[in-house]
């Protein structure tokens, strides 16, 4: 048996012995919640017990007629691709259950080995809505300096107490979360921060949270695609498995919307909780069916992130030989210009030579730390890369001002 983290709690991956004839592996997934998800198992059964429980349905029979639908206009049923409805008309807890959300989320819980997916509307939505209904009074949230505005929003409106560390500190994670009731923290970091392109240690963040009982909450959407086996992320990358994993469609699957993995109960309860969710048009059927067949394609090409690092390996190196200051590693690339005067007049005259960059400025980046942010994709070709590290040599390499400390 191999276990993608012997001492991580919750979904692990094991392994048959494979027959000589198979290909790859057969991945079994353990179900149940890990040790610091185990009370939403009690709170789904209260619930229950008062017969407020929402619990999925079957997708509307197409024959059947709705009388709790929002698609006043009957536009949502017409489809745009093959017999896949445009919209779904309603909240998936009233009439917006269609079969394509269910398929998607099957898919995208066996490519990452989690028990099981819920599709939320946006990126933003997850974030908000999982941190603000798992966190409650009481608690303590653990919130990386550098985490999102989603993840922030989700904070504040949990009404847990919120205590932000320095970027990637991993002893002042442990320190706050000393200040917690056993049990009652929840760590909360991105895998890969997308404007400073760096990872917390997530291996130690895994062990920190298994040895104080703290929940760690992982946002992976900047890295999934990218990096792991099968594109699965840097918790796949590091052989760590997070109690709840984040990530969206709207960047390496080129679609809209996002989605949460982890085991049943945390899906169950983010279905009866979950506020974005709860009072949110489902995400159209149309672009679950087609985020899905994104998914798979992503997958079977594994060329496309092979290109993607390949390409900002080489335009990192060539930068950095030019003595421009470039943070991270991966396929984001940050220069750091200094002033957001200098940034937006840098920018201007990449854009002049063909070359589309924006300037990143406060409050989104630290004052004096105003930047250029490129990102590489697997449509860039090696001439785009040329191209590129060509113009950024003559704008940047004898006019870059030094960021202040």
């Amino acid at each position: 048996m191999i276990s993608a983290n012997q001492d991580a709690p919750g979904v692990q991956l094991e392994t048959e012995p494979a027959a000589p004839s198979q290909a790859s592996p057969v991945f079994h997934v353990k179900h149940g919640a890990p040790p610091a998800l185990a009370h939403l198992s009690e709170s789904i059964e209260a619930l229950r017990g008062k017969d407020l429980l929402r619990e999925r349905h079957a997708p509307l029979d197409p024959t059947s007629v709705s009388f709790c639908s929002n698609d006043y206009l009957g536009l949502a049923s017409v489809p745009l691709t093959g017999h896949t409805p445009r919209g779904a008309g309603a909240s998936r807890l009233m009439a917006g259950e269609r079969a394509a959300h269910g398929e998607l989320e099957r898919a995208l819980a066996t490519w990452l080995r989690t028990e099981d997916a819920l599709v939320f509307s946006s990126g933003y939505a997850a974030n908000l809505g999982t941190v603000s209904a798992l966190a409650q009074p009481g608690d303590v949230i653990v919130s990386d300096a550098l985490n999102h505005a989603s993840l922030i929003d989700g904070c504040r409106l949990s009404k847990a107490k919120t205590i932000v560390v320095p970027h990637l500190d991993l002893d002042a994670v442990g320190r706050a979360i000393a200040t917690a009731s056993p049990g009652r923290a929840w760590v909360v970091v991105e895998s890969y921060y997308g404007m400073d392109a760096d990872s917390p240690n997530l291996r130690a963040l895994r062990a920190l949270c298994d040895a104080t009982g703290a929940a760690l909450i992982v946002d992976e959407a900047h890295a999934l695609g990218i990096f792991g086996p099968d594109g699965r992320g840097l918790c796949a990358e590091q052989g760590i498995v997070p109690d709840v994993l984040i990530g969206t469609m709207g960047k390496s699957l080129g679609h809209c919307g996002a989605f949460v993995a982890g085991c049943r109960a945390l899906t169950t309860w983010l279905w009866n909780r979950a506020r974005p969710f709860v009072f949110s048009t489902g995400i159209s059927p149309a672009v679950a069916a087609s985020a899905r067949r994104a998914l798979e394609q992503s997958i079977a090409e594994p060329w496309r992130r092979h290109t993607v690092l390949s390409h900002s390996n080489h335009l990192r190196e060539s930068l950095e030989a030019m003595g421009l200051t470039v943070l991270g590693y991966g396929h984001v690339l940050p220069i750091v210009i200094g002033e957001a005067r200098a940034a937006v007049e840098a920018a201007r005259n990449l854009h002049e030579h063909g070359l589309h960059v924006l300037a990143v400025r406060p409050p989104t980046v630290p004052y004096g730390t105003s930047r250029l942010r490129l990102t590489v994709t697997a449509r860039h070709t090696d001439v785009h890369v040329e191209n590129a590290i060509r113009a950024l040599s003559l704008v940047l390499a004898t006019s870059l001002e030094e960021p202040k400390s």
